[in-house]
């Protein structure tokens, strides 16, 4: 079980960033398609024209950048530290992994606001006028990289501090006539 660990490791590393990569990329699509479309401005109050190819690819946006994190964080592990006394004394890997934990929640909680609210704002089938946002598919798009980036972070330092604590348990294990089983 260990060796296929080790083996799927790259495979899911890639498969995160390029779920990213696709989602920043469909972001920065979705801000030219966006942009594309009719607008009148006049000075933070816009009037534009909702694109629905902004919203489609919104929408896959979103998806795959949720999607990326759920995967990274099921297959990642539970990294839990409780106290700064415990992220202190753990290992470097799991104080990355924590680290790049709580970094990666951060940028998904902007990035997927970002996303959402370029999406909704193009969702809508007429004409709308409020304020100009319109670098909110870009910037997401972006995060979406950096995103990507601290959770590979995040699976690589949580499967070595997995690793670690599996090593530690063996030569901790009793040695007897009856030896615990694994």
């Amino acid at each position: 079980m260990a060796l296929m660990a080790k083996r799927m490791g790259p495979v899911i590393c890639l498969l995160i960033m390029i779920m990213d990569i696709v989602a920043g990329i469909l972001g920065i699509e979705a801000q030219v398609a966006q942009n594309k479309m009719k607008f009148m401005r006049a000075w933070i109050f816009e009037c534009r024209e909702p694109s629905y190819e902004a919203y489609k690819l919104g929408l896959a946006a979103c998806i795959l950048l949720a999607l990326a994190h759920v995967i990274a964080n099921v297959l990642g592990g539970c990294v839990c530290v409780s106290s700064r006394e415990e992220y202190t004394r753990s290992s470097s890997n799991k104080q990355i992994a924590a680290a790049s934990l709580v970094f990666s929640w951060i940028i998904l909680l902007v990035a997927f606001s970002l996303l959402v609210l370029g999406t909704v704002s193009n969702s809508r089938s007429r004409q709308t006028c409020g304020f100009s946002h319109n670098h909110l598919f870009v910037i997401g798009g972006i995060l979406c990289f950096v995103h990507g980036l601290f959770l590979v972070a995040y699976y690589v330092g949580a499967s070595a501090a997995r690793a670690e604590e599996n090593q530690i348990f063996k030569q901790q294990r009793p040695a007897g006539p009856f030896p615990l089983p694994v």
